[in-house]
């Protein structure tokens, strides 16, 4: 019988960038609300003051993600055995739950402003409208590429993405309704943005739930594991394969190998299976080690 821990210790770059971007963009996006709110409401624009909701939901779920992060580097001790990785998934399912309940509001509130249209002042929606966009767009770019390795901070990034293009369609509704007069597009933009951030919260969402159900994370190929463990040499069977998540960036296995006689030593095995399944994005694995029984 043997057993493999492989461990990745290379967060400390990653921890600093992350907790960086958390914080400039809780900082960015708290001012950006604000103005957005001031402006939405004194000059008319259902769009600006949903694209505000949307930002106070990044702000909420940026502070949410941020503090997660930072738990879920802490080590593990007492009955926390596995550590408090589990606390990024639970921020990005809260995530994926203010996105969607936001975008619920902001199409409620539009179709009452369809049957009820107020008057719009463009000129600083406008302004607002694009201040949100490059304000959001810098936020979503501080968190470089990391982010695409760990579902809390991609939660984060969709967050700031989504309204970015939220706030496109409100700088563009904002400039036909001033050349236009159409007073209904405010509200038909609010409509599009509020169905927009549905749908990315629904994706979300549905990643999210599937990792506090112990799912294999979207990016492990649950085929190609199996056959990189089959193709180690004196392999005969792979049973009892469980892949999931520890946390949102780091994923976790177990496995036991049924050996044929002429397997190699044990230790020599269990190193080649750790660096294939590093390779495959799986940095900590338990793996047993049973010879087929006999006849």
């Amino acid at each position: 019988m043997g057993h493999s821990h492989a461990h990745n210790h290379d967060h400390g770059h990653g921890s600093s960038q992350a907790g960086a971007a958390f914080r400039w963009s809780i900082a960015l996006n708290s001012g950006l609300t604000v103005l957005q709110l001031l402006i939405g409401f004194g000059f008319g624009s259902l769009a600006l003051i949903g694209d505000a909701l949307h930002n106070l939901g990044d702000v909420l779920g940026l502070v949410l993600g941020w503090g997660a992060d930072q738990l879920s580097r802490r080590p593990a001790g007492g009955r926390f055995t596995y550590g408090y990785g589990r606390s990024t998934q639970m921020a990005s399912l809260v995530n994926g739950l203010l996105i969607f309940s936001a975008g619920v509001v902001v199409v409620v509130e539009a179709i009452q402003r369809l049957q009820d249209p107020v008057p719009l002042i463009a000129g600083p929606v406008v302004w607002a409208a694009a201040a949100g966009i490059v304000i959001n767009l810098l936020s979503a770019r501080l968190f470089g590429h990391n982010h695409q390795k760990d579902l809390n901070q991609r939660a984060a990034v969709l967050h700031l993405l989504t309204d970015a293009a939220v706030s496109v369609a409100v700088l563009v509704s904002a400039i036909v309704v001033g050349a236009t007069g159409w007073l209904w597009l405010d509200a038909l933009t609010a409509i599009g943005v509020g169905l927009a951030v549905i749908v990315s919260a629904l994706g979300l969402l549905r990643e999210a739930i599937a990792l506090n159900l112990d799912a294999a994370p979207s990016h492990i190929n649950l085929a190609a594991v199996e056959a990189e463990l089959l193709a180690l040499p004196g392999v005969d069977a792979v049973a009892e394969l469980h892949v999931w998540g520890l946390s949102t960036s780091r994923t976790a296995l177990t496995a036991h190998l049924v050996l044929r006689a002429d397997a190699p030593a044990g230790e020599a095995l269990l190193d080649t299976a750790r660096q294939r399944l590093d390779a495959l994005g799986i940095r900590k694995s338990t793996i047993q080690l049973e010879l087929a029984s006999a006849g």
